[in-house]
């Protein structure tokens, strides 16, 4: 399939029968990506309740958090190959019913093992779920323009996800209670189980059922586990620590294992590495990877410079993030015309710059006496919009090509990427803000050590230039390595970019 995405010409309007099984599939594919990712965000806030409540201990309370994370990411491309095996309508089902059950479960939760056991279900069926919401699409809308809308409505409804999380999880339990934060999604995933059954079709696995590469799922999701868990760490045990080395040494190895698995030794791979011959997939995984790094750590270090230096309330710090989260459901909204318009290398090259300009304005705004029009509502504005834009052409890019019976494949690697780089983000620039934050402090004796509010915000300068640095890396990587967006549909690369 060319990466080239032109307009629809003109053609006979279709079945009514047929546009209301297609925006039901848009709204299912939707409804999973906005629990999912809503999810990841929403608890963050309720923690303290939590802790009062469950008797949670200060070092155990983070994993109610990390729990779902390291299941999500660890699950991931296995989720990804089972929509392939066994179905997109099987897979919408388990992972949804899986999803619901565990977060009826968690707001139940009675002792602190319970919640975080529910949390790690969680995970799990959000790994299962994610990525058949992007193979619904991508199999649903096969005409490139269509596919880029929809895949920027998705993108949309996930940044609208991801910024509402704090702001709905601390309404709910300053006025509610922390086990709202989990029973809010419950009636939404049971009418989306309703759903499915209703527009998926009951036969769509293929006729000839591959194997499930049991050992590669295995070693998949044993080596991200141990390097997510790894990253995850270091924020707080530092890099050099035995309890980062260790799982992340593991973590690699494991990983190499698998890779040399599904080259040799597997009848039928979990992923099959021919996919990454396409210029396309491997190009995309890697700008996304790098967005990842910039992008995810940025709701947090934000919060954080409101909390910490500005001495925010957790409300208050959520709702001062909504200018972003308009910002980025703007962004994600205007991507699919703008692929359309300029395809998906320049579209990402674009957005990825915008993006790019508005982390170093906030690095540039940020301080103690700071603006929080500048810092947050202008420069988070600008970053928000520019980055959650980038999204879209970047998944057209990297499911381009795919043959059907791999679009659960490639939405199950994707997902991977970005949900791994995000882990690896959120610790490394995290770490980078404490460092940065402990040289002012040893530079500036007598001032309040790291903790003080002079020291937080030249440590948030710092994170939000290095967020900044791997935006414009992605940026340069998607000139230098994306297909050009020269290519007519079922023609060769111009540039050749092919498998």
């Amino acid at each position: 399939m060319s990466t080239q995405i032109h307009a629809e010409s003109a053609a006979p309007p279709p079945d009514p029968s047929v546009r209301r099984h297609e925006r039901l599939v848009m709204a299912l594919a939707c409804v999973g990506s906005f629990v999912v990712i809503l999810d990841a965000t929403i608890v963050s806030v309720a923690l303290p309740g939590i802790r009062a409540s469950l008797g949670f201990s200060a070092a155990t309370l983070p994993w109610a958090v990390n729990a779902y994370t390291l299941a999500f990411a660890g699950f991931l491309l296995l989720g990804g190959r089972c929509a392939d095996v066994f179905g997109r309508r099987a897979m919408m089902l388990t992972g949804m019913a899986v999803f619901t059950a565990a977060r009826t479960v968690g707001g139940l939760a009675a002792t602190p093992e319970m919640l975080l056991a529910a949390r790690a279900v969680q995970g799990f069926g959000g790994a299962l779920l994610m990525p058949v919401t992007l193979s619904l699409l991508t199999a649903t809308f096969t005409e490139p323009a269509r596919r880029a809308r929809m895949l920027g409505t998705w993108s949309a409804v996930g940044a609208v996800g991801a910024a509402s999380g704090p702001v709905i999880g601390g309404v709910l339990t300053e006025w509610a209670g922390w086990r709202w934060v989990f029973f809010v999604t419950v009636p939404i995933g049971v009418l989306a189980l309703a759903g499915t059954v209703r527009a998926l079709p009951r036969h769509d696995a293929p006729g000839r059922r591959p194997r499930l590469d049991a050992v590669g799922a295995a070693l998949a999701t044993a080596g991200l586990t141990g390097v997510v868990y790894a990253v995850m760490r270091a924020a707080v045990a530092g890099w050099t620590s035995p309890r980062v080395v260790g799982p992340l040494a593991a973590g690699a190895a494991l990983l190499a294992v698998f890779l040399l698995h599904q080259a040799r030794w597997a009848r039928e791979p979990l992923v099959s590495l021919t996919i990454f011959r396409l210029r396309a997939v491997s190009s995309g995984n890697a700008v996304m990877f790098l967005l990842g790094l910039g992008f995810f750590a940025s709701p947090i270090l934000l919060s954080l410079y409101l909390q910490d230096v500005h001495h925010w309330s957790p409300l208050r710090a959520g709702l001062g993030y909504l200018p972003v989260g308009v910002a980025m459901f703007a962004g994600a909204q205007a991507a699919g015309p703008l692929t359309v318009r300029l395809g998906p290398r320049r579209a990402t090259v674009a957005c990825c710059l915008v993006g790019a300009a508005g982390f170093a304005g906030v690095a540039a705004f940020l301080g103690v006496d700071g603006s929080y029009p500048l810092t947050v509502v202008v420069s988070g504005g600008v970053f928000g919009f520019g980055t959650a834009a980038a999204f879209t052409p970047i998944t057209v890019a990297a499911t381009s090509g795919v043959p059907p019976a791999r679009n659960g494949l490639a939405a199950g690697v994707l997902n991977t990427v970005r949900q791994t780089s995000g882990a690896i983000g959120l610790a490394a620039i995290s770490t980078v803000s404490a460092s940065a934050a402990d040289g002012w402090a040893a530079a500036h004796p007598g001032r309040g050590g790291g903790e003080a509010p002079p020291a937080l915000a030249h440590g948030h300068t710092v994170a939000f230039l290095v967020s900044a640095g791997c935006v414009a890396a992605a940026a340069l990587v998607a000139a230098l390595t994306m297909p050009r967006d020269g290519r007519r549909p079922g023609g060769a690369d111009r540039d050749g970019g092919g498998p």
